[in-house]
C-alpha cells in the first residue's frame, strides 16, 4: 500500500517543479551566445536581413509599448497648449477692445474736427460778434428743449444771443450765468423765430413743435406758395438772428377742407441733438462794435479836419485889409487871409 502511494506521487508531480540547469550556467550560456552573435554580426554582416524582418514584426509591439507615454505627452501638451491659447485669446480680446475704444475715440475726434472746420468756415462771416461754445449737458426739465453751454456773462454772453452751428440756427440764449448759459432750442414750444422762404422771400413766424424735433408754420393760408423742400432762413427783422442763416426745411404740407390754414411741418437744418460745439452770436455786440468803430472813425476824421485847419490857418495880421511889402524895390500887395480871394479886375 505504501509503495502504491509513492508511485502515485511520482506520477502526479508537476513538470515545472523539475530542476534544470543552474541560473549561473544559463547566464554563462546566453552571454556566450550574445557575444558570438555580436561578433558574427559585426564581422560577417549575416544578421542584417534578419534584423530588418524582426524590426517589421516588432514595430507594432514598439508602438503599443510607447502608446502610454505618447498618450501622456500628447495629453499634457494639449492641456498646456489649451491654457496658453486661452491666455493669448484673453490678451488679444483685451487688446482688440482697447483698439476698438481707440478707434471710436479717433472717429469721434475726426467728427469733432470736421465740425470745428465747418464752424470755422461759418465763423468767418460772424467772427466780429460770435464766439465758440461747447455743450455741457442737456437741461434737467424733460418737457423742454434746452441745453447748457460753457459760456456765460464773464465771456460777454447776453440773453437773446442766437446760437448756431455749422449747418444753421439751433436756438437762443434765454438765461445767463457767470460761467454758463441756458440755450432754448428752436424746437421748444416756447420759442419763435422770424423766417423767410429762400425761394420766394415769403416771411413767416416759425414755432417750435415741442413734442418732437420739428417746427410749424401756422396761420398761413392753404394756397400759400410753399412747397416741400423749401429752405427757411432767418429774416433778420427781429434784431436777434442775423439775416440769411439756415433754419429748417419744409418736409410736409397738410391741408383740410374745413380749415382755411395749412399745416406746414419743417425739420431743423442745424444739428439740434448731434453736435457738441456751437457759435454764440449777438447782434447787440455787433451794433456796439460798429458804433464804437463809427465813433472812432468820426473822432479821427474830426481830429484830422481840426489838424488840417490848424495847419492851413495863417498867422494873425496886425491890421485887416491890404498890406504892402517892398520886394526888390517894387511894391507888392499882400491880402489878409481872413478876406476871401477875389479875382483882379485888371487881370
Amino acid at each position: 500500500m505504501a509503495g502504491y502511494h509513492q508511485n502515485l506521487d511520482q506520477q502526479q508531480a508537476p513538470a515545472f517543479f523539475a530542476r534544470g540547469p543552474s541560473p549561473l550556467a544559463r547566464l554563462a550560456f546566453f552571454s556566450a551566445l550574445s557575444l558570438a552573435l555580436m561578433a558574427t554580426d559585426s564581422r560577417l554582416q549575416y544578421l542584417g536581413s534578419l534584423r530588418e524582418h524582426l524590426m517589421v514584426v516588432l514595430q507594432p509591439l514598439q508602438l503599443i509599448a510607447n502608446a502610454p507615454s505618447m498618450l501622456y505627452e500628447s495629453t499634457n501638451e494639449y492641456f498646456s497648449t489649451h491654457h496658453r491659447l486661452l491666455n493669448e485669446n484673453q490678451l488679444l480680446r483685451k487688446q482688440a477692445l482697447i483698439q476698438a475704444i481707440s478707434l471710436q475715440k479717433m472717429k469721434t475726434l475726426q467728427l469733432e474736427n470736421t465740425n470745428l472746420r465747418e464752424l470755422l468756415q461759418a465763423n468767418q462771416s460772424l467772427e466780429e460778434f460770435s464766439q465758440l461754445g461747447e455743450i455741457l449737458h442737456v437741461g434737467r426739465d424733460p418737457f423742454t428743449k434746452k441745453i447748457i453751454v460753457n459760456r456765460g456773462s464773464v465771456h460777454h454772453v447776453v440773453e437773446g444771443a442766437a446760437v448756431v452751428d455749422a449747418k444753421g440756427v439751433i436756438g437762443q440764449v434765454t438765461r445767463t450765468y457767470p460761467a454758463s448759459s441756458e440755450v432754448t432750442l428752436i424746437t421748444d414750444k416756447s420759442l419763435t423765430i422770424p423766417i423767410q422762404i429762400e425761394r420766394n422771400g415769403l416771411r413767416a413766424i416759425a414755432f417750435g413743435h415741442g413734442r418732437d424735433n420739428t417746427l410749424d408754420l401756422p396761420f398761413l393760408p392753404a394756397n400759400v406758395d410753399i412747397k416741400p423742400g423749401d429752405k427757411l432762413i432767418t429774416s433778420g427783422i427781429d434784431g436777434i438772428y442775423p439775416k440769411g442763416l439756415a433754419v429748417a426745411t419744409v418736409t410736409n404740407i397738410q391741408t383740410t377742407p374745413d380749415s382755411p390754414f395749412a399745416r406746414i411741418i419743417c425739420v431743423p437744418t442745424g444739428g439740434i441733438e448731434n453736435h457738441k460745439q456751437v457759435l454764440l452770436v449777438s447782434i447787440s455786440q455787433l451794433e456796439s462794435t460798429n458804433s464804437a468803430v463809427s465813433t472812432n472813425q468820426t473822432t479821427e476824421n474830426t481830429g484830422t479836419s481840426v489838424t488840417a485847419a490848424e495847419t492851413v490857418k495863417a498867422p494873425p495880421m496886425k491890421a485887416s485889409g491890404q498890406h504892402k511889402k517892398i520886394t526888390n524895390g517894387a511894391p507888392v500887395t499882400a491880402i489878409d487871409s481872413s478876406t476871401p480871394n477875389k479875382p483882379n479886375a485888371q487881370d
